[in-house]
């Protein structure tokens, strides 16, 4: 089992979303990301979507979507270059002000940034690869006791050139 990645284009219409689930869901398919926005046509939408899979259970991912009337395109993203980022907002809770400096210099080194500050409590946004992100939320778990993670799915373009992913 691999992680594998496919971007479809779709009819930017109510239930689309709910018959690409479903056709997932309906075959026992399990997605660990699904993000969807409208394109720079608003009559189209792209939807970028995670599975885990063999290359046969993927073939016949990517063979049923191209049946779905709704699909205007699929691409498979798993071995092309892609720019691939994810947006990750971590809550860091029950803090002092040297947990707070320490916060701050992590989200540094991470290239993210400190969104919001209360009382004893930071925000981190970052905009990283999943691995990256997963790598300060083990991080951030190692070092303080109390945190919350919010993720949102990964988003990917291809590349204009070969030296990206």
């Amino acid at each position: 089992m691999e992680k594998r990645w496919i971007a479809l284009y779709v009819e930017n219409r109510v239930g689309v979303l709910a018959k690409v689930s479903g056709l997932l869901a309906g075959k026992g398919y399990n997605m660990t990301s699904l993000t969807v926005g409208t394109t720079e046509d608003e009559t189209v939408s792209r939807m970028t979507i995670g599975v885990e899979s063999d290359d046969i259970t993927f073939e016949q991912i990517k063979k049923q979507f191209n049946r779905m009337v709704e699909v205007i395109k699929v691409i498979d993203l798993t071995d092309m270059p892609v720019h691939m980022k994810e947006i990750l907002y971590v809550k860091v809770k029950k803090l002092d002000s040297a947990g707070k400096e320490e916060v701050f210099r992590i989200a540094q080194v991470f290239s993210g940034q400190v969104i919001d500050i209360g009382v004893d409590s930071c925000i981190i946004a970052c905009m990283l690869t999943d691995h990256r992100n997963n790598e300060l939320i083990s991080l951030l778990r190692a070092t303080f006791k109390h945190i919350e993670v919010v993720r949102g799915g990964s988003v990917a373009i291809e590349s204009v050139s070969t030296s990206c992913r």
